[in-house]
């Protein structure tokens, strides 16, 4: 099977829906080249740095028959755009009546690595969970990111795609037929049945990573995938648990009512996954701290696969 990148998956993704269906556009400040050659300008709209107003282009166009997709490009550039997102996008369909779908495929990359500093290296997608009417996803492989973009440009909701900026580079087994991959189904990375690790991104890697260390040991990881979002595949998550007994979380943004917040609730809520805990839930995240900009500073706030090691090395405590 051929390899793709992260990006180049995402990239063929959007092409061949682009082909597919010729009510799709494209908005972004960078009018990606590729694209821009196949497609044009019509159909490829390089964008000024408005992200307030193009969002609320996405919306009015999403209401006439057009599947548009708003690239933001940095996470950090949709803040100004959040009156468009929180109060019209995720809400426009049930305050019509459900008379008129609006499909919209948002993008935005997130997380650190990058060397970018405090503003362009956030993973504030909790915030946007906390908003109904949304759905959203973070995929960790080539894979993943090319079946999930194809199946939020069908959905006919807005759908947001949070993209690792990390994982830009990574590369990885995609298939030349077209697939999907529906929202709201996670994957079992890494099979295991000491210890449950759920991850985000590229803490996946991180965290395959630390399994592999670990199973020297002779401990055994199972490793978590969420993918998407909203909605959260809860089944998975809570059977994982219940076969392992522990869980450690995973996840490059912070711990303040984050994802990491949500996958504790979802174990510890369920009766029979809280009673199958033979260990408190540990997480492993950000430090709580704007973003430096300094690496040996930046490595020291974010987690990575030693951290994940002494995660679950303090859940098999006795």
């Amino acid at each position: 099977m051929r390899e793709l990148t992260y990006n180049e998956a995402a990239l063929e993704a959007v092409a061949e829906e682009m082909r597919r269906d010729p009510k799709i556009f494209y908005m972004s400040t960078d009018a990606l080249p590729p694209l821009l050659n196949e497609f044009g300008p019509e159909r490829i709209r390089a964008t000024p740095i408005t992200e307030a107003a193009f969002t609320g282009m996405a919306i009015g166009a999403a209401g006439c028959v057009f599947r548009p997709i708003a690239d933001w490009r940095q996470v950090t550039f949709c803040f100004v755009a959040m009156d468009q997102i929180v109060n019209q996008a995720a809400k426009i369909h049930y305050m019509f009546g459900g008379q008129v779908p609006f499909p919209i495929l948002f993008r935005a990359a997130v997380g650190g690595g990058g060397r970018v500093a405090a503003q362009h290296s956030q993973s504030p997608y909790s915030m946007f969970m906390n908003v109904a009417g949304l759905k959203m996803f973070l995929p960790s492989t080539p894979y993943d990111i090319k079946g999930l973009i194809k199946t939020a440009i069908r959905d006919n909701n807005p759908v947001i795609s949070f993209e690792s900026s990390r994982l830009n580079a990574r590369k990885g087994a995609v298939p030349d037929e077209d697939y999907t991959i529906p929202l709201g189904v996670a994957d079992i990375k890494r099979e295991g049945k000491d210890v449950t690790v759920v991850a985000l991104a590229w803490l996946v890697h991180e965290a395959l990573a630390a399994a592999e260390e670990l199973d020297k040991e002779g401990v055994s990881v199972e490793v978590v995938d969420p993918r998407s979002l909203v909605p959260l595949d809860t089944e998975t998550i809570r059977h994982s648990v219940q076969k392992t007994g522990r869980l450690v979380i995973a996840d490059e943004a912070g711990p303040t009512a984050g994802f990491s917040a949500e996958i504790a609730a979802v174990a510890t809520e369920d009766r029979a996954t809280f009673a199958a805990l033979k260990a408190p839930v540990k997480r492993v995240c950000a430090l709580p701290v704007p973003i430096p900009y300094s690496p040996v500073l930046e490595n020291h706030v974010f987690p990575d696969r030693d951290r994940i090691i002494a995660g679950v090395r303090s859940v098999l405590e006795p």
